[in-house]
């Protein structure tokens, strides 16, 4: 399995939400906690530790680095900056999913209202309970971690499995959606797991999990209280008999990367079917024809694996080879967008062309058909959005769009010669209309252009040329004259 950053197991951040729905929040004013906050942004977000040498004694900690700390009077605070004992908490979940956090060397209980918090409960009431919030990206790869195999889509057995050496494909992509306080795994092609191992269109009650964490791993246990986990020698993804996780009950969530494919001007896709040569000589879109592409988050130039097993580099008199094994200066490729489609300049500061006989090179130092590329996005065929105030969501009882909420909308995007047409929940297309807002009610699809321009990020351009963005409205519109900032949007 390929190294070098390709495979980063995501830290899991998260809000905590108590029973007045309500987030726990560090202040940066003071260190001060509370929970008012209605919504899960950067300060309601909190990383959970093990504490080692202290058992099952975990920390939290805030966006600010400082930990969270319950003294022998029950006040709370979060200014340590290095975790003493009265940091240490043990996590109690409950029959219905939530937490109870009781101080491991005082023993009694977090919770309350507003800024009326304290860690003095000697039982565990409604107010001392919280519900789990993931903040990362609800779309990324889940590894089994006794197998070490990745879950995907199987279309063929009807099924999800853990059983894929790699994450390859559109088929590993999962995708975690949050409902009721609890979450639904959804495949790739829109459908919910079941606890029993089926797959539905409908998120109904055997469909939704609550989360746990055991060691920094996930675990999803179904309404009876049963843990999903990979059964038999496929593997199937359904839950199995345990009540309590073991090693087979738990899951990694990795960062899922794009995956692309490319269309040279001859109408044909680069692959590295025929050997170590990149070349555009393909009629059909598979494995070969699939790279994974990264974007250094310093120089914004990105690499392009392939699926067997190299990344793209330039070699002698100019020509690109998928052979090397390591990210280098002669991997790194700067991506220009043009409208509909991108040039790739190499490490020679030579633009990359397809030759006649369909091989590519860096030898041109002007851009023209041959130098300019169709670059798909395989691996986001639903799509959910988030920027630097929160996930795009439908307003409920409308059709605008918000960009600030904690819950999160999936969008279904379709592909049209360089662009995309993005669909809603209620199946309306995005439109741009006057003054730039965005609307999700369109009867026809819009064309939008996805420039892949940061780790992790996008900007979406818009028939006007101009950049979708956020604001301080919580209203996403199409007025920003350039793809960073609030225009910048995590996929």
């Amino acid at each position: 399995m390929p190294t070098n950053g390709l495979h980063q197991v995501l830290k899991i951040q998260f809000g905590l939400l108590n029973d007045a729905d309500r987030y726990l929040t560090a202040e940066s004013f003071g260190f001060k906690v509370n929970a008012s906050a209605p919504s899960l942004k950067r300060k309601q977000i909190w990383v959970l530790e093990p504490d080692a040498g202290h058992g099952a004694a975990v920390l939290l900690r805030s966006h600010l680095g400082r930990y969270l700390a319950a003294g022998q009077d029950g006040r709370v605070s979060c200014e340590a900056e290095r975790p003493g004992p009265d940091c240490r908490f043990l996590v109690r979940p409950q029959p219905d999913g939530r937490w109870a956090l009781q101080s491991e060397p005082h023993g009694r209980f977090f919770g309350g209202t507003e800024d009326r918090l304290s860690c003095f409960a000697t039982a565990v009431s409604p107010a001392e309970l919280w519900t789990v919030h993931l903040a990362t990206h609800p779309q990324a790869h889940l590894l089994s971690v006794s197998r070490r195999r990745y879950v995907h889509l199987c279309p063929q057995e009807d099924e999800m499995a853990a059983d894929s050496n790699t994450p390859w494909g559109v088929d590993a992509l999962v995708t975690l959606t949050f409902q009721n306080r609890q979450y639904c795994l959804r495949a790739c092609d829109s459908r919910y797991l079941r606890s029993d191992g089926r797959l539905v269109w409908e998120p109904e009650a055997r469909a939704h999990y609550t989360l746990e964490f055991k060691a920094g791993k996930l675990a999803f246990k179904d309404c009876d209280g049963r843990y999903l986990a990979p059964v038999g020698p496929a593997g199937t993804l359904r839950a199995g008999r345990n009540l309590r996780p073991s090693k087979d009950e738990l899951f990694d969530l990795e960062e899922s990367h794009p995956q692309v494919v490319l269309m040279a001007a001859n109408h044909r896709y680069v692959s590295v079917r025929q050997g170590v040569n990149v070349s555009a000589n393909q009629d059909e879109e598979l494995d070969h024809e699939t790279f994974l592409m990264q974007i250094d988050q310093e120089t914004k130039k990105c690499t392009f694996y392939s699926s067997t097993g190299g990344y793209w580099a330039l070699v002698t008199h100019g020509g690109i080879q998928a052979t090397a094994t390591q990210v280098s200066a002669n991997t790194m490729f700067e991506m220009e967008w043009r409208g509909r489609r991108v040039a790739l300049r190499a490490s020679n500061g030579r633009y990359v062309c397809m030759k006649k006989n369909g091989q590519l090179a860096a030898i041109s130092d002007f851009v023209g058909k041959d130098e300019e590329f169709t670059l798909r996005l395989i691996n986001r065929p639903i799509l959910v959005l988030r920027g630097l105030d929160g996930f795009v969501c439908q307003r409920r009882g409308s059709n605008q769009l918000d960009t600030n909420r904690s819950v999160y909308d999936v969008f279904h995007l379709s592909f049209s010669d360089g662009a995309y047409q993005i669909r809603g929940r209620r199946g309306g297309f995005w439109n741009t209309g006057s003054h730039g807002s965005v609307r999700s009610d369109g009867e026809r699809g819009e064309d939008f252009v996805l420039e892949f321009r940061e780790r992790g990020r996008l900007a979406i351009r818009a028939r006007s040329g101009k950049y979708l963005r956020g604001g301080a409205s919580g209203l996403l519109r199409a007025d920003a004259d350039a793809p960073d900032g609030v225009a910048l949007w995590e996929y």
